[in-house]
């Protein structure tokens, strides 16, 4: 298995403006490892999926907790693995800048800080206290030992707090703040996916979510991605699986929908020996 710091250094070649590669987002070990089987190049955590694996909301798991679930990620991995690290569980610098530094010595090549504040009435940060995090964060990340690649977050969108010209003046700062990538959720379509590639120098993060997913990724590349992200959204689709099969075993006693299980079943099994 290739080591951290090897990990990190392919992690940062994929890294190209103009030719995105995908990140998929797994929820736990074994998704992991199956995305690893289908091909991934590198595999990212999902916040929202991962809480849902312990029967919670996004923003419902602990620190601690969250790096457990990383170093079990990371480790069965031959591929780089960066992290969701939501707000560096925390609102100072230090929180943001140890949480950098714990997740560093998980076998992570990466990982993210978002400048939410999980408070619903005021859930974005104050920018110039935001530039501090991000700051205190790149520093942590270039003190460790294999080179982790940072990932700022600008959360406004998905809060409904700030415009495009307001989420671009945060990338730009986070940029020159040192961040390595640039993370804006929620962008509302490709001009606007556009828009942030040509301000900023450092590589971009898309999260393909609504409208953005009926693009293709050499819509993509158009536009000046590096990155793209799925979030959540296999999690919920396997956990959407579940409920709907469940729901036909459990309500009418049909056990039809396990009939073509077998196959998929033996690849998988054969990706986890």
């Amino acid at each position: 298995m290739p080591t951290t710091a090897e990990k990190v250094a392919a992690f940062r070649r994929l890294h190209r403006p103009g030719a995105p590669f995908i990140v998929a987002n797994a929820w736990d070990a074994g998704s992991a490892r199956i995305l690893q089987g289908l091909g991934a190049k590198a595999l990212a955590t999902t916040s929202s999926g991962f809480a849902l694996t312990l029967g919670r909301k996004d923003y419902g798991v602990a620190g601690e907790e969250a790096l457990t679930h990383c170093r079990l990620v990371a480790g069965g991995l031959d591929i780089p693995a960066s992290a969701d690290l939501e707000n560096g569980f925390g609102l100072s610098p230090e929180d943001a800048a140890a949480t950098i530094r714990a997740a560093s010595e998980t076998g992570l090549a990466g990982g993210s800080i978002e400048d939410s504040s999980r408070d619903a009435g005021d859930p974005i940060i104050d920018k110039s206290l935001a530039i501090e995090r991000i700051a205190a964060a790149v520093e942590a990340a270039r003190a460790s030992s294999s080179g982790f690649v940072l990932t700022a977050r600008a959360e406004g969108l998905l809060w409904g707090r700030g415009d495009l010209k307001e989420i671009i003046a945060r990338l730009q700062a986070f940029d020159e703040a040192g961040a390595d990538v640039l993370f804006a959720p929620g962008l509302p379509d490709l001009a606007a996916v556009k828009a942030v590639c040509s301000s900023v120098d450092k590589p971009v993060n898309v999260l393909v979510l609504a409208g953005l997913a009926r693009h293709s990724i050499e819509e993509f590349a158009e536009a000046g991605v590096a990155r793209l992200s799925l979030g959540g959204a296999l999690a919920f689709g396997a956990y959407g699986s579940l409920f709907e099969t469940a729901q036909v075993i459990l309500r009418d006693g049909s056990f039809n929908a396990l009939a073509g299980n077998r196959e998929t079943t033996k690849r998988i099994k054969d990706w986890l020996a």
